[in-house]
């Protein structure tokens, strides 16, 4: 397992490591290009645009084209990282995401920020909460959700080294660093944070902090629950699940609908592999709403406390 940073955890920006990222490879690959929808000072890749203008490409509010040209300059053998809101990146444009990325395999990385209900007071219409299932859904699409800037930093060194369609869902806020910068990042493979026998609690993205803590809480009260943090939703770690099934309780934890993400995923591969009680925590078959982040995670029942409360529950039936 690897060695979670202590405490107290400060908060860092995906965004910004991101973009600072985008920076970094521009100076090793200068095959390396980068697309905005207007968005730049939002998703950060505006570092890259300053850094290398040449390579960089305001493609306006016109997301079904930057998509088209994120595809034109794969098939030319550039690398095209390109990015804006996730509820944009996967919805205003899926048809073009379908067709001219995933269904010819191009090599574009698609990197969107202000993804889940931390978006805040951008409210419904800017909350995607659907964007994991929309991808994930794609042949070929791999789909990774970080769960702070180390790792992001990682995901997006890594996403561009490999050939074909990705898709990082990246968030708005910032969140805690709970990674150090050993930690050894595999495309494809879950990350367990801490062992138990009671109950295996499967997180994804921003959720993963929540869960160590829902963990803690819960082993104060005599449940021992092991974390399994899950960066790549697919490829799904089936080995890694397979461990995790062992405690015969398995609760997913994601900030994303119920429906078609990290929870849907697991559900999925366990019941053919290892039939597993299981119990999904997300956003329900609902929108989002306007509020601040830390108001939105309460709601929804997102905060370490509450996924305690819910585990306590489960594990009494």
């Amino acid at each position: 397992m690897p060695a979670i940073l202590p405490k107290p955890w400060q908060n860092a920006g995906m965004r910004e490591a991101y973009g600072k990222t985008l920076v970094k490879l521009g100076a090793e690959n200068p095959n390396v290009v980068v697309l905005d929808a207007d968005l730049s000072g939002s998703t950060q890749t505006k570092m890259f645009g300053k850094a290398y203008p040449e390579r960089f490409f305001n493609m306006g509010i016109a997301e079904q084209n930057m998509t088209g040209v994120a595809a034109g300059f794969a098939v030319s053998g550039k690398i095209p990282f390109m990015s804006t809101f996730a509820v944009f990146a996967t919805g205003r444009n899926y048809d073009q995401v379908r067709q001219s990325i995933a269904y010819p395999e191009n090599n574009v990385k698609i990197v969107a920020t202000h993804s889940g209900v931390s978006v805040g007071p951008d409210g419904a219409t800017h909350q995607a909460l659907e964007d994991v299932a929309l991808m994930r859904g794609l042949p070929y699409m791999t789909v990774i959700a970080p769960a702070d800037a180390v790792e992001t930093e990682k995901a997006i060194l890594a996403v561009a080294k490999m050939h074909g369609p990705v898709y990082v869902r990246l968030t708005r806020s910032p969140s805690p660093v709970i990674f150090g910068p050993d930690y050894d990042f595999k495309i494809g493979k879950g990350v367990f944070l801490r062992e138990g026998k009671d109950v295996s609690i499967v997180s994804t993205g921003t959720m993963t902090v929540p869960a160590v803590q829902a963990a803690e809480i819960l082993a104060s009260q005599g449940i021992d629950a092991a974390v399994l943090h899950m960066p790549t939703i697919k490829p799904i770690d089936v080995d890694a699940l397979l461990k995790a099934s062992e405690t015969r309780k398995i609760v997913t934890v994601e900030e994303h609908s119920v429906i078609n993400g990290l929870g849907s995923a697991v559900a999925e591969n366990l019941a053919y592999y290892n039939p597993t009680r299981q119990m999904r925590i997300g956003t329900e078959d609902r929108f989002g709403e306007s509020g601040s982040a830390e108001e939105l995670y309460d709601k929804y029942g997102l905060t370490a406390p509450k996924i305690a409360e819910r585990i306590k529950v489960f594990m009494k039936h």
